[in-house]
């Protein structure tokens, strides 16, 4: 055998690992309606037997899959008219009225694939983009006029168990779309295909064949080559073959005639190695620059396995994929390749084979490799880097290097390693086993790493490179991110933290370098013009998905910042608390900008301030504040002047029977007529002009006068009410009856006033006055006498030694009052 065939067997090559066969169906997932959580409806495996009438009228997105529905009438959809997107698949769906999409004109995907129809519907939707009507019992793939009219038609699949010929007229609705992907078929096979009936699809990108073929080959030789004759670039292959198909002739010699069309893939498929080699040899002779086999089942109906010799003539292809490999029998497989074969690839993929070495060969041989794919392997540290191989050069060109889904370990002897791949740029080593042990050492020339879904903590910074401009740390158990730590990789571009424990992003974080921060999925409750202040060249922020609290500090952030940086706003940001708001939509948030900026509450509230205390200064003066705050500074005087004569209170006896209180201007009638008058009848009566202590203050003389006398006389008239003095007076008075002896007050009306005239600042006198009893001044003489009788009577006493001793008791317990109010 040739030296440069290579036997890879057990010991070196991809040691698949036995696993049941499987399929899977791969739909191209178009979002072509952004529509809100309260506005999509998932009403799949509810076990309904009709479409809900009570939907909103604004649901734009409606699942309702996997349930009993057998027709769709006109007064199912009617009432949503904003229906964007409709799902109705495994319904056993069986009639679909002519009328029924009549309200819906905003539809633009519809998928009623996996059902019972036996006629394509009446569908008059202009704005349709995407329209699944696979696997349903159509008799014939012949499609109505109306399908004409569907001008923004893009993504289109039909398929049907029953029907098993296609004719160009068929098809032909389909020439004047602008349809860029077609899947054609149910899994079934085909009898009968009409040239050209592909062909006529000039606008077509990529067409899934959803049909069997073991014998009649000759069906898809013609499909293949009317798929190159309208410039199609890409074609998928499903179940090529059914199971254990034999095949004698070679199906893919059509291969070698092919012009157009670049990307091969076959999917869910089952090949033997005699195919497989057919298929091989045909690839390397075509135009296809790209192929795939995803979710195959290999079986070896040879003797010697995989036999591939080389050949003379150069390939076109550039890369192959292997993504899902199920290897039938219990046994390694057999393969015997030259490797030269595959030297000029730039692409390989080998995902979901169960590797667990890399060949030797494989390491050196390529020197056009710039991207390696071997994720979702058996791989490890040690069966990468096997110590068995002796590398001539390790990877040469390779820039882009996948380990993701593997069981490697020991970063700081990856980091070593990369040192090794001399223009290696990218590492991917997500989903692996990774810990932190030893100092790392990376290469300068990587500068993408991607180590998410590893469990590796707040330190894991600390083992990184400076030279990194992007780094993907999701879901790696960060709680925390000091305020320096970017400041370790000044040339950070590209940082995701998705899926960790992060609580706030620091204040004062300097990366001006950093483009693009994705922290959703964390335990963030606000982002605030401070957190990204230092990020001044950021254009995308991922951070929807985190409990945020929607108050104050959520407004700048809801208001202010530029939704453009957010690629998921605004489904992904809802609020968590106040509990009131719990899952509403951000964006729906709603707080004053006067309540949340302090600039302005303080701007608004100083102007206020100003106008309240003018406005109090005027009501201040008008209602003679400044007299009420002289009296304040009194009433404090009286007060500890109270509390030094609180413990003699017991032994305190009156020099008066009465105090006079009068206006000036009354004097003439108090000198003449009643002070002699009290006098004469054995009173002793204080008045200020003859018994106030000569140089003593006024206010004390006031104090000691009101305080000594066992009664406060008051001569009212027009002038008491304007005399400054005579207020001071009555103020006094007016503490001590309401404090100590409310009966301590006399009044006399000389002349006749409303009680309304006296100040407003003597409430409780005013109020004293109208429910106690007053003398007024006769005009009469015969009234006079009864006048002094009165008055006598009421200052007169016939033992005064006792009646100085009540009153003495009765100020004694007024004492505990007085304590208080000091």
């Amino acid at each position: 055998m040739a030296t440069n065939l290579w036997m890879i067997t057990v010991s070196l090559l991809f040691l698949f690992m036995f696993r049941p066969t499987f399929s899977v169906n791969e739909e191209r997932k178009v979002q072509l309606c952004s529509s809100m959580k309260e506005n999509s409806k998932d009403l799949s495996n509810h076990n309904l037997t009709g479409i809900p009438s009570d939907l909103p009228d604004g649901t734009e997105y409606l699942d309702i899959s996997h349930n009993n529905i057998s027709s769709i009438v006109q007064r199912d959809l009617c009432s949503l008219s904003h229906l964007c997107s409709l799902k109705i698949t495994h319904c056993g769906l069986q009639f679909i009225s002519h009328d029924a999409f009549y309200n819906n004109s905003q539809l633009k995907v519809l998928n009623i694939s996996y059902n019972h129809l036996t006629i394509i519907p009446y569908l008059p939707l202009p704005q349709l983009r995407i329209l699944d009507l696979s696997c349903n019992h159509y008799d014939s793939y012949a499609l109505p006029d109306f399908v004409r009219n569907l001008a923004h038609l893009t993504t289109f699949a039909i398929g049907s168990s029953k029907a098993s010929s296609v004719n160009i007229k068929d098809l032909a609705p389909l020439q004047n779309t602008s349809l860029k992907q077609f899947s054609f078929g149910c899994g079934s096979d085909l009898q009968k295909y009409e040239n050209g009936s592909f062909a006529q699809l000039k606008s077509l990108q990529e067409v899934a064949l959803r049909v069997t073929f073991c014998e009649s080959f000759e069906i898809f030789t013609k499909i293949i080559m009317d798929l190159d004759q309208a410039h199609t670039k890409k074609v998928k292959l499903y179940k090529l073959f059914p199971d254990k198909c034999t095949i004698s002739s070679d199906p893919f010699e059509i291969f070698k005639e092919l012009r157009i069309l670049s990307n091969l893939s076959v999917v869910d498929t089952w090949i033997n190695s005699s195919v497989m080699v057919k298929l091989i040899q045909n690839i390397w002779k075509s135009s296809f620059e790209e192929v795939v086999f995803r979710n195959i089942t290999y079986n070896e109906d040879t003797p010697y396995g995989f036999q591939f010799p080389s050949q003379n003539h150069t390939t076109n292809l550039r890369a192959v994929v292997f993504d899902g490999v199920n290897h039938y029998q219990y046994k390694y497989p057999t393969i015997n390749m030259s490797m030269d074969l595959i030297s000029q690839l730039t692409y390989l993929k080998f995902s979901g084979t169960g590797m667990n070495i890399l060949p030797c060969k494989l390491i050196s041989v390529i020197p056009s490799l710039q991207i390696l794919d071997l994720s979702n392997n058996l791989l490890d540290d040690k069966g990468f880097w096997w110590y068995y191989c002796s590398y001539e050069g390790v990877f040469p060109s390779l820039r882009h290097l996948s380990l993701s889904h593997n069981r490697f370990y020991d970063l700081a002897f990856i980091s070593k390693k990369t040192h090794e791949m001399k223009v290696l740029t990218s590492l991917d080593l997500s989903f692996n086993s990774i810990y932190i042990g030893q100092e790392c050492s990376w290469p300068s020339h990587l500068t993408e790493l991607d180590l998410s879904h590893n469990n590796l903590g707040n330190t894991v910074f600390d083992y990184l490179s400076p030279h990194f401009q992007k780094i993907d740390l999701s879901k790696t158990g960060i709680s925390a991110i000091s305020r320096d730590v970017l400041s370790l990789f000044p040339k950070l571009t590209h940082l995701y933290l998705s899926f960790n424990s992060i609580q706030f992003i620091p204040f004062d974080i300097h990366a001006p370098a950093l483009q693009t921060l994705y922290v959703d999925q964390n335990a963030i409750t606000s982002i605030g013009q401070e957190e990204l202040k230092g990020f001044t060249g950021l254009e995308t922020l991922r951070a929807g998905n985190n409990p945020f609290v929607c108050n104050c500090d959520s407004f700048w952030f809801v208001t202010v910042l530029n939704k453009s940086l957010l690629p998921d706003w605004p489904l992904a940001y809802t609020c968590s608390t106040p509990p009131s708001q719990a899952g509403m939509y951000m964006r729906r948030f709603q707080q004053s900008e006067f309540s949340c900026i302090p600039g302005l509450q303080a701007a608004v509230a100083l102007p206020v301030i100003v106008v309240i205390a003018v406005v109090f200064g005027i009501i201040f003066y008008a209602f003679d504040g400044i007299w009420y705050m002289k009296m304040l500074w009194v009433w404090i005087r009286v007060k500890r002047h109270s509390r030094k004569k609180t413990d003699r209170l017991m032994d305190a006896s009156f020099r008066y029977h009465a105090f006079i209180s009068y206006s000036q201007h009354d004097s003439a009638w108090v000198d003449s007529q009643l002070v002699p008058s009290l006098e004469g009848s054995g009173l002793s009566i204080c008045i200020h002009e003859r018994d106030f202590v000569p140089g003593q203050w006024i206010m004390d003389n006031i104090i000691s006068c009101v305080e000594g006398s066992y009664k406060t006389l008051f001569v009212l008239s027009n002038s008491f009410v304007q005399s400054e003095w005579c207020k001071y007076e009555l103020f006094f008075a007016q503490h001590r009856a309401i404090s100590v002896n409310e009966d301590s007050l006399v009044f006399i009306l000389l002349e006749p006033i409303p009680t309304d005239s006296l100040p407003k600042k003597f409430m409780k006198l005013r109020t004293l006055l109208r429910k106690q009893t007053y003398l007024e001044w006769p005009k009469d003489e015969h009234k006079k006498k009864l006048f002094w009788s009165s008055l006598k009577s009421i200052l007169q006493v016939a033992d005064k030694s006792i009646i100085l001793k009540e009153v003495a008791l009765d100020m004694a317990e007024s004492c505990p009052l007085l304590n208080t109010q000091v």
